[in-house]
């Protein structure tokens, strides 16, 4: 078994990004123009669709608003992503903000994914235990009388339903045949997604995390970094 370490969550840094400007000399001679400056050639994306899914059968997943989409910068997307993991493992890497599907051919899907806060991120190797649709959501014990104390009465179960913090999917990530209680889900608050907000477990768009369900099973490696 694999033994999950907490460490603080690392602080979201924008990167700021700052314009060169250029000078030209005057001379009576011919002058080589300047060479441009190397630029580093850009991840090659390939944007993902988010139409709906017609063939849902489930009320619930037609009635999902049309706006659960997460920020800009964490759509889902294809992307060249060279990996000793062999295709099928999910990586997420916490300080980044994403999760990525193994590919083969050096390739991975992405998508953007919110993480712990501070005093409650993790790492560590894990597999998914179980997947569920528009699954119940039992807060811990922990989290109840935490709430409480902040004015905020939360129950001890909800179905699934829309509004459930668990979203439309879930996945239960085990460390051997223990349950560590953290999970990928879906999210109803997309703004969240980029941020360091829950309580440990991974979010994703209702959106993504649907996807996701699909391509993953139960015993799938699962890398938090």
């Amino acid at each position: 078994m694999v033994k999950l370490s907490v460490v603080p969550a690392r602080p979201l840094i924008l990167a700021l990004a700052a314009g060169l400007a250029l000078s030209a000399c005057v001379s009576s001679k011919p002058v080589e123009p300047p060479k441009p400056p190397v630029v580093e050639a850009p991840v090659p994306v390939k944007p993902l669709s988010y139409l709906p899914d017609d063939t849902a059968d489930d009320t619930r997943d037609l009635n999902l608003a049309g706006d659960q989409l997460p920020p800009e910068p964490f759509r889902r997307a294809e992307i060249d992503f060279p990996t000793d993991q062999p295709p099928g493992t999910v990586i997420i890497d916490t300080g980044e903000k994403h999760l990525y599907l193994v590919e083969d051919g050096g390739k991975a899907l992405r998508y953007g994914v919110g993480v712990g806060r501070e005093g409650f991120a993790w790492k560590g190797t894990v597999e998914i235990g179980s997947r569920q649709k528009w699954p119940r959501w039992f807060p811990p014990k922990e989290m109840i009388v935490r709430e409480a104390a902040r004015g905020h009465n939360i129950p001890d179960m909800m179905e699934g339903q829309i509004g459930n913090p668990l979203g439309a999917r879930a996945l239960y990530l085990y460390d051997g045949t223990k349950d560590t209680l953290f999970r990928i889900h879906g999210t109803f608050e997309p703004k969240s997604i980029g941020t360091n907000a829950s309580s440990g477990c991974i979010r994703m768009a209702n959106a993504d995390v649907m996807d996701l369900y699909e391509r993953v099973k139960v015993g799938t490696r699962v890398v938090v970094r």
